[in-house]
């Protein structure tokens, strides 16, 4: 593993100030399925003080929460001195959801015309991070999760689905990037390792500028 002690030295340091300042953060974790969001999101909160963060694991949204959308994710945002990952989030719906047939596409335009003055008219800085991945890339970490004695809890039926809609994928993704050129940050898992050392670098970046 690469060396981050420096980094999240620092990365301390910068939770530590966003707690004892009241503000609001929102780290915002997308990719393709396997692309490595749980564990980027595992070294960014290693060592963070518990009082100082938390963490929204992917899971499946209710009713309520489908017909609500935003609203209901209004309600999950981070406290005031928290910072807060999300490990997928409200942009499912630009992504997964309508390459899957999970939303109708009245639901998919309202998202896209509603999100980012949405995200203006909260408290909340939001910090978004793409991990990247090419098809073949995620095609061979799929294969690995379905086999691996240690993580084949991971796998599911709509790996397979979702891989062979890399396409599509692409389509949503660079749409949802159109709505906010200069708000993402694109990562390389090509290597994620290196990836999420360069996960970690630009989340500190980011705070720094909070």
């Amino acid at each position: 593993m690469t060396n981050r002690y420096d980094l999240w030295v620092e990365l301390n340091k910068q939770a530590e100030r966003i707690h004892a300042e009241g503000k609001r953060v929102a780290v915002v974790l997308e990719g393709r399925d396997g692309a490595g969001k749980s564990g980027t999101i595992r070294e960014l909160t290693r060592y963070l003080p518990p009082y100082a963060h938390s963490v929204m694991r992917s899971f499946m949204p209710t009713k309520t929460m489908m017909k609500h959308w935003l609203s209901e994710w209004e309600k999950l945002l981070p406290r005031e001195g928290e910072i807060k990952f999300f490990d997928r989030s409200w942009y499912s719906r630009a992504l997964l959801q309508p390459v899957m047939g999970w939303c109708s596409n009245a639901q998919y335009n309202h998202f896209m015309q509603d999100v980012i003055q949405w995200e203006i008219d909260q408290d909340v800085t939001i910090i978004k991070i793409w991990l990247s991945v090419d098809e073949t890339k995620q095609k061979t970490l799929l294969e690995r999760r379905a086999s691996d004695p240690l993580r084949y809890w991971k796998h599911s039926p709509n790996d397979a689905i979702a891989a062979s809609k890399f396409d599509d994928l692409t389509i949503k993704k660079d749409a949802m990037f159109a709505l906010d050129p200069l708000g993402w940050h694109i990562i390389d898992m090509t290597d994620k390792d290196e990836g999420r050392t360069q996960a970690i670098r630009e989340t500190i970046e980011q705070l720094k500028g909070i």
